[in-house]
């Protein structure tokens, strides 16, 4: 009787203490798969992080080899100064939060090669697999992809635990959870009181990328991003300038879903927004604050509604 030529079986570990993948060894995303999504604010497993972020050593764990430590290499250890500074050099100023199987992590390590780059995802399952990719990406590209790395957090809790203000140059958020119910948007990891973290985070020219299949979120984000007064969009001319935006679109594997079977549509739908200088003289005077446009102000013509 002849064997149906099935699916094979998924090859196990002979044991419970042996891993499923060889530290190395590039990981089989079938055995990491998880949830999409989880709710970011009742999720109630502990996480550990720094009290201050002067305090976490990201050469340790995640940037071991990172490039910038090579002109630390004869500094000695009584000299604490220059420790801190060896591990402020590696720390991150590329965030991709919710970067879930690590598509675009990895992309932007070569096309940024003087950034340091670190994914931020709530699975632990899916954080392991981006782990064990990266560590695969190490050993077969020697010298490569010491720039980036991931970690296991809640983005919407503990970014200022990590970073200093004014440390990043880049934060994507790519396909995020859309939230429908309106009873869940304050789960949406872009709002008011988020965007003024994100602002606090970044440098002044630092850049905002967001991207999504769904146009409803889209145009929350433009509309939460636009009236945010240390926010403002990038032209189109920049954006098409911008190689991040190419990887953006094409890198992740939501975007490589989206062209593949398009839930939504297969239309994905992005915008840009740099980080204002707030030192730097705008056009906002007391007697145009109030205007319409000014900080996203609508003024309402009270005979119209009467």
């Amino acid at each position: 009787m002849a064997k149906s030529k099935g699916r094979p079986k998924r090859p196990r570990p002979q044991s419970e203490s042996e891993p499923i993948t060889v530290e190395g060894d590039m990981p089989q995303k079938r055995f990491y798969r998880s949830r999409a999504h989880c709710n970011p604010l009742s999720f109630n497993e502990n996480f550990d992080y720094p009290t201050r972020p002067d305090l976490f050593d990201w050469t340790e764990d995640h940037y071991p080899n990172h490039p910038s430590l090579s002109s630390h290499e004869e500094t000695k250890q009584d000299d604490v100064i220059s420790a801190f500074q060896s591990l402020s050099s590696a720390r991150p100023n590329v965030l991709d939060v919710g970067c879930g199987f690590g598509g675009l992590t990895l992309a932007l390590s070569p096309l940024l090669p003087h950034h340091t780059i670190l994914g931020l995802e709530i699975r632990a399952k899916v954080t392991e697999y981006v782990r064990l990719r990266i560590v695969a990406h190490r050993k077969e590209h020697p010298g490569q992809y010491q720039n980036c790395s991931v970690l296991r957090t809640n983005a919407m809790k503990y970014l200022v635990h990590y970073f200093p203000g004014g440390s990043l140059d880049k934060i994507f958020f790519c396909f995020p959870d859309p939230h429908f119910k309106k009873k869940n948007h304050p789960r949406r990891i872009v709002s008011e009181r988020l965007l003024t973290e994100y602002a606090y985070l970044l440098k002044p020219g630092g850049k905002l990328y967001c991207i999504t299949d769904v146009k409803d979120l889209h145009d929350w984000h433009v509309d939460k991003c636009s009236a945010h007064p240390l926010f403002v969009g990038c032209s189109e001319e920049e954006m098409e300038a911008d190689p991040c935006v190419e990887l953006m679109r094409t890198e992740t594997e939501e975007g490589k879903k989206v062209e593949r079977e398009g839930r939504f549509g297969h239309d994905k739908y992005y915008m840009v927004y740099k980080r204002v200088d707030e030192k730097v003289k705008s056009g906002v005077t007391p007697e145009n604050f109030f205007e319409s446009g000014q900080f996203g102000v609508e003024l309402f013509d009270n005979e119209k509604k009467g």
